[in-house]
């Protein structure tokens, strides 16, 4: 995957951030844009199951750039075939892989969600803003207007997140240690609870000091995954809107360690490194009906 001019449709290398792992498509070749129809939920779902696919948390197919500033459009897909808008480490991945191609260090990589600008930082790790944190409830979404830093919401141990989106929803509990909650069994009833019309993803944090966080994440579509960058972004922008964290911190996930930093402008920053497992080429049958 040297360049987008040597891939096929059934081409596909596996990257991730963290462990956060990741099958990606390059179809930016004339005919070969993705769209919402072009791979189809059963293709989507074949490639991402680790029994009978290549395995992944997320799906990611390159497109070509729908506004002018973009270097790359990047279509997410969750396991269960669902469409995500945003996810930051998968950002981080396919920024490194243009960046090579450009022979640049820096990208723009465009989503659903909306424009991220990238940057290589040196020694494997990248940054990757990923836009304003976003309270408002119509934004994150919730069914009903209500206070979004103390979210009427408690199951089990789990009480009083806050909720909001970094372009995707996430649902943040603090708590005291995040290795004692069953977060199996509790995430999936606060995924699909009535609260969240488009699911949630969902957080728990522990808070180590007013720099370093702990966390684990059940995630939207996913189940729990080793990594979520805009996961962390919003364990480090709920921390720090409840003053109980810094608005730069490192977020220790299962899978290794981000640094965030929600700037003054809203928007939040986050870097880490990024790795290639292997790649390899799809079997046919797995596209089934795609182009």
């Amino acid at each position: 995957m040297n360049s987008n001019t040597d891939m096929s449709p059934l081409d596909f290398v596996k990257m991730h951030g963290l462990g956060n792992d990741f099958v990606i498509l390059d179809r930016r070749l004339a005919g070969q844009s993705d769209g919402e129809s072009a791979l189809s939920l059963a293709a989507r779902r074949a490639i991402s199951d680790r029994h009978i696919g290549v395995g992944c948390d997320q799906l990611i197919v390159l497109e070509p750039p729908k506004t002018d500033i973009a270097d790359v459009f990047m279509r997410i897909y969750n396991p269960d075939g669902s469409e995500a808008g945003a996810c930051g480490n998968a950002t981080r991945c396919v920024a490194s892989r243009v960046m090579a191609e450009n022979s640049s260090t820096h990208v723009i990589v465009e989503t659903i969600a909306g424009l991220l600008d990238c940057q290589a930082l040196g020694d494997g790790n990248f940054s990757v803003d990923m836009g304003p944190a976003q309270f408002d409830w119509r934004d994150v979404p919730l069914a009903n207007a209500t206070d979004t830093q103390h979210l009427d919401l408690e199951i089990g141990p789990l009480r009083d997140p806050v909720a909001l989106s970094m372009g995707n929803p996430h649902t943040v509990f603090f708590v005291d240690d995040v290795q004692a909650i069953d977060l199996a069994g509790l995430g999936p009833e606060i995924e699909n609870h009535a609260m969240f019309p488009e699911r949630t993803n969902v957080e728990v944090v522990q808070v180590i000091d007013q720099t370093h966080l702990r966390m684990r994440v059940w995630e939207r579509g996913a189940g729990i995954t080793r990594a979520r960058g805009s996961g962390a972004c919003a364990a480090l922008v709920a921390a720090a809107s409840l003053c109980v964290s810094d608005r730069q911190a490192d977020v220790q996930l299962d899978g290794g360690v981000l640094n965030i930093h929600w700037l003054v402008d809203n928007n939040v920053l986050m870097s880490g490194p990024v790795a290639t497992s292997f790649s390899g080429r799809l079997d046919a049958s797995l596209l089934g009906d795609a182009k």
